[in-house]
């Protein structure tokens, strides 16, 4: 299906010739021994620590994702098991109060987003708007400078800021906002500190609650507390890394950063665990852990992640809402140790809801839909995850007056239009989404086609 965005981040590479036929023979090479079929093991997630190889592999990645998990690590099977477990409250619980929280993953701008403001989000509006809170990662943050071109070099990553008319595009639908967005992530500090600082102030002048960066350096060991129909949830949040920008000096404590992915020994976890202290010290009903972490355009988590996830729920964490890859990976719910009544959910990545790229990978993705409920049980006031939903979702573009027009459609309406489609481009298209939206809970065979994407 034609559309005036680049196909992927593979599209907007900036490389001489003699380097291009060195990756192209590499891309040949690896579909046709199928290299990169499982995810090449001892890959740094910093772009700074990538060797010329490793960053070939993140090209090939772009355009043709990894569907399978690690070789050997068993998280296939685990994933297709765990996704039939469901979750409901515990018999005997006495239900008081029910909050509802519609999350999502990376907001990324895209050129014609200016054209879709109250139009972005009309078909899935209810899914986030309607929910007493909504939650978004700001991949794309704002900045009062010049906004350079969207391309990719192999020494750095491009700035991923949008204008302020994008902005006032992603950041709700007919007056209602986001509540909470995480400002944490790779390209925090794509702009330096005027781009965290413009940022903040806008996010304040919206009311929209930013988590991940900080005003002040008493405020980077602490979570953010919001209360609604009295269930107070907490959020902590922090991300794996920052692109190798410089942290500006004086101001260490302005992002939150936290090594999840280091080659070599155990990660400290400190921060967050201080974050989730914190919460619990303020009588939080329930926290949330909010993650920019993990692999780009890997269908599956790494083993490592599954571990530390399990480690953070432990510590205190419900819910885990992870984004970062840019394609989805899938769901799992985890029975505690420290409350064998309680199911916490961890959601390793919801995807890119809205995306700079038109590929079918990179325009799927996944809205939370989920229920908190406050109640009596056993004697004890307790709140726990009544209802949970993965609704997936597509960016789709159209063509109104000469102008791209975005639309966030849900994938169950798209399924719909390709049985009836005449446009054979566009059913490809649509079946190709439909394809991705299978594989991380390993519904049906996975099948690698080089020219699925």
């Amino acid at each position: 299906m034609k559309s005036r965005l680049p196909a992927t981040p593979q599209d907007t590479l900036s490389m001489s010739g003699a380097l291009r036929f060195i990756v192209n023979t590499l891309f040949k090479g690896a579909d046709l021994f199928r290299r990169w079929k499982y995810p090449l093991k001892k890959t740094p997630a910093d772009f700074e620590d990538w060797s010329l190889l490793q960053k070939i592999y993140w090209a090939y990645k772009c355009k043709k994702p990894i569907l399978r998990a690690e070789k050997g690590s068993g998280l296939e099977t685990f994933f297709k098991d765990n996704s039939r477990q469901g979750i409901e409250l515990p018999e005997g619980f006495e239900k008081k109060s029910v909050v509802t929280f519609g999350a999502v993953g990376d907001l990324y701008k895209a050129e014609g987003q200016e054209n879709s403001k109250d139009l972005l989000y009309e078909e899935a509006a209810d899914l986030i708007f309607a929910k007493d809170i909504s939650y978004a990662n700001l991949e794309s943050q704002l900045t009062e400078q010049k906004i350079d071109e969207l391309v990719f070099d192999k020494n750095e990553t491009p700035p991923l800021c949008s204008t302020r008319e994008q902005f006032e595009t992603l950041k709700g639908h007919k007056g209602k906002t986001f509540t909470v967005m995480q400002t944490a992530n790779n390209h925090t500090l794509d702009m330096g500190l005027e781009g965290v600082e413009t940022t903040l102030r806008q996010l304040q002048k919206d009311g929209i609650i930013d988590i991940g960066t900080n005003r002040r350096a008493v405020d980077r060991e602490k979570g953010k507390i919001i209360e609604k129909k009295g269930i107070k949830t907490g959020f902590v949040s922090a991300t794996y890394g920052l692109n190798d920008r410089p942290v500006p000096a004086g101001k260490e404590y302005i992002v939150n950063v936290v090594k999840f992915h280091k080659q070599d020994g155990e990660p400290d976890l400190s921060l967050l665990e201080k974050q989730i202290a914190h919460c619990r010290e303020q009588q939080c009903d329930f926290i949330i852990a909010s993650l920019h972490w993990g692999y780009e355009y890997e269908f599956f988590p790494r083993q490592h992640q599954v571990e530390i996830a399990h480690q953070l729920v432990e510590s205190g964490a419900d819910l885990i809402v992870s984004h970062h890859a840019h394609v989805i990976q899938p769901m799992e719910y985890y029975r505690t140790e420290r409350d064998p009544d309680r199911i916490a959910l961890i959601t390793y990545s919801l995807g890119n809801l809205t995306s700079s790229y038109s590929a079918p990978h990179l325009v799927l993705s996944r809205v939370l839909d989920l229920s908190i409920s406050k109640g009596i049980f056993k004697g004890e006031q307790k709140t726990y995850i009544e209802k949970a939903e993965l609704i997936p979702v597509v960016q789709m573009e159209e063509e109104v007056k000469g102008l791209p027009i975005f639309r966030i459609k849900k994938l169950s309406s798209l399924k719909h239009l390709s049985k009836e489609s005449a446009d054979k481009e566009e059913k490809e298209y649509i079946d190709k989404v439909i394809y991705y939206e299978g594989l991380p809970e390993a519904r049906k065979t996975i099948v690698c086609p080089t020219d699925v994407a």
